[in-house]
């Protein structure tokens, strides 16, 4: 049965919307955003007219969703920590994994850092305004909206900010002193989307369609042949998802054999197959695995 209404979905803008539209991409439901405009088209036929898109800064995602305005959309965990929103969590997409630190300049001791009342710069006032305090610093949080690292030593003596690698810090001449929080991307919903039967289906199958797209991006998948006589030795070396898909050769010559694999494992299998018998080994990437 087709939904009696689309589906709302909020789009981040900024370094997640590109990871965001390959999976919807990857997914088979490419995502369309013309020039200037904020509310893209996703999918395409019939597929497409389940959704109602929209681009949002990812730090608003949460509080619209906890508010009803939309169902369901994408944002880092930090923001929904920051924002304080009720959400339901569907998916952890494991995309654009940022750590949240405190940091300081080079210069500053922990013994200077509570010898005086400190200036904490950052977009992430919440997270901010708890961990000082838990921390016992005498503070005042300034609030700053982008490059929040080059405050110090002028403007701020600590930073809470967003690092993936940590090198933008060290280029400014910054230590971490603590790290508050480690985030990635999240599939969330609102609870009275989630509450509501033909909603929840909706989004329940695009989560299962991202999870297959992540699945199938972790994995390869490993055709070969192999004699009747070396069947069982390689057999008994295979790693498989479950099991391996096994199919007699023309004349019982031997077996087809099919396996599943990590990526990162293929180039010291393939050559551990080898050396067991297998033959004709072809490796190829897969779209998506459901379980």
């Amino acid at each position: 049965m087709k939904p009696t209404t689309k589906l709302r979905i909020l789009i981040p803008k900024g370094r997640i919307f590109e990871n965001i539209g390959a999976l919807f991409a990857e997914a088979g439901l490419p995502l369309k955003l013309a020039d200037r405009t904020y509310r893209p088209v996703i999918g395409e036929g019939e597929g497409g007219g389940q959704f109602e898109a929209k681009i949002m800064k990812p730090q608003n995602v949460g509080t619209l969703l906890e508010i009803g305005a939309h169902d369901c959309g994408f944002t880092g965990i930090d923001w929904i920590t920051e924002s304080g929103a009720d959400v339901v969590e569907v998916l952890d997409l494991g995309l654009d994994k940022v750590q949240i630190v405190a940091a300081c300049p080079l210069s500053l001791d922990d013994r200077a850092l509570t010898a005086k009342k400190i200036t904490a710069a950052t977009e992430y006032v919440n997270l901010a305004d708890r961990w000082l305090s838990t921390k016992g610093y005498d503070y005042r949080v300034l609030r700053t909206y982008g490059a929040t690292e080059v405050f110090p030593p002028d403007d701020a003596d600590i930073i809470i900010d967003n690092t993936a690698t940590g090198q933008t810090l060290k280029d400014n001449g910054l230590r971490v002193i603590d790290t508050l929080l480690e985030s990635s991307t999240r599939f969330v919903a609102s609870r009275e989307a989630m509450a509501d039967a033909a909603r929840r289906k909706q989004i329940e199958t695009l989560a299962m369609l991202f999870r297959a797209v992540l699945e199938g991006r972790d994995k390869v998948m490993l055709e070969m042949n192999v004699s009747t006589e070396a069947f069982a030795a390689l057999v008994e070396g295979l790693p498989a998802m479950r099991s391996p898909t096994i199919s007699p050769l023309y004349k019982d010559s031997g077996y087809a054999v099919k396996i599943a694999v990590k990526k990162s494992e293929a180039p010291a299998l393939i050559p551990r197959l080898k050396a067991l018998g297998a033959t004709d080994i072809v490796e190829y990437e897969l779209r998506k695995v459901i379980p």
